[in-house]
């Protein structure tokens, strides 16, 4: 689409949601019916993904998560586009941190920090709103949108509050200016998303199967000693959400291999099975499966 498709659905997004969300939140009932029935969106990998990662589940369960998760995609997709016509007062309102003292008295000890974040609840409002919470410089280590109209509106979005973004090859260098610049960094990893083939290093049990996990987390939380901290977040009801902050490790510079990832794997495997339908289930996130050993 280029510049003028980019301005293009910047002007009709920025049209529509002039709109309050309690208004926008009927086209999400409307977007439901067409995400869910027809012509539906992903139906078969969502109940895939469902059923292996649930297997004491029965079908009538798996349904009804299913249906949950379809009405929360829906209202996720409203409160994206609302973001550019939301002022920081709200964000705060809508994404609110139980604790935020804990990202404080890290930054007070001198440390940089490596965020575990996943797509669950609303990741977007989220990373919109954290540079409103903390006084360290925000570094967001993403994987660019395929589409660049779409790439570019969500990054302006994500970038309004200071924070910036860095591609996980240019992640290092980042770090390395930041601290040559005594500026103190916390560095956001999604950390759900699934490593292109050649770059699979490990495999992990994940919602009872085998599945392959980034280590770039972990690799660079190691070699500069960062803490690590998990965001456990909470969809409060719609359109508001909580966040708690928990301390995975003060220090990572001796760790065992592997202990940083097993163990932020693990929580977010507590997170989704607490509330599954807020995760984000329309990825092939186990289309690569573990190659039989030759020994």
């Amino acid at each position: 689409m280029g510049t003028a498709g980019y301005y293009i659905l910047f002007a009709i997004n920025w049209v529509i949601t002039l709109l309050p969300l309690r208004i926008l939140y009927i086209f999400s009932d409307v977007l439901f019916l067409f995400l869910y029935f027809f012509p539906s969106y992903r139906r078969k990998i969502v109940a895939k993904n469902l059923a292996r990662s649930f297997p004491e589940k029965s079908a009538k369960e798996i349904a009804v998560i299913e249906k949950k998760f379809y009405r929360h995609l829906a209202d996720l997709f409203i409160e994206t586009l609302k973001l550019p016509h939301m002022s920081n007062e709200q964000l705060k309102k809508r994404m609110s941190v139980k604790n935020p003292e804990v990202i404080e008295d890290l930054f007070n000890s001198g440390r940089d920090v490596a965020v575990v974040y996943s797509h669950y609840c609303n990741w977007e409002w989220l990373s919109t709103c954290l540079p409103l919470y903390t006084k360290y410089k925000c570094v967001g280590v993403y994987k660019p949108i395929q589409n660049k109209t779409v790439n570019r509106f969500i990054n302006e979005i994500r970038t309004r509050n200071n924070g910036e973004l860095a591609p996980m090859k240019l992640i290092v260098r980042k770090i390395v200016e930041n601290r040559q610049k005594d500026v103190r960094g916390m560095y956001g990893f999604i950390t759900d998303q699934t490593p292109a083939r050649t770059l699979i290093e490990y495999y992990t049990d994940f919602l009872n199967q085998e599945t392959p996990v980034f280590l770039g987390l972990e690799k660079i939380a190691s070699k500069y000693d960062m803490s690590v901290v998990f965001f456990d977040i909470e969809k409060i009801k719609r359109g508001y959400y909580s966040l708690t902050i928990e301390l995975l490790f003060e220090s990572t510079k001796d760790l065992p291999k592997y202990k940083v990832t097993d163990t932020h794997v693990r929580r977010l495997e507590e997170m989704i099975i607490r509330n599954p339908e807020y995760w984000l289930w329309t990825h092939r996130r186990w289309k690569y499966q573990k190659e039989a050993s030759n020994g």
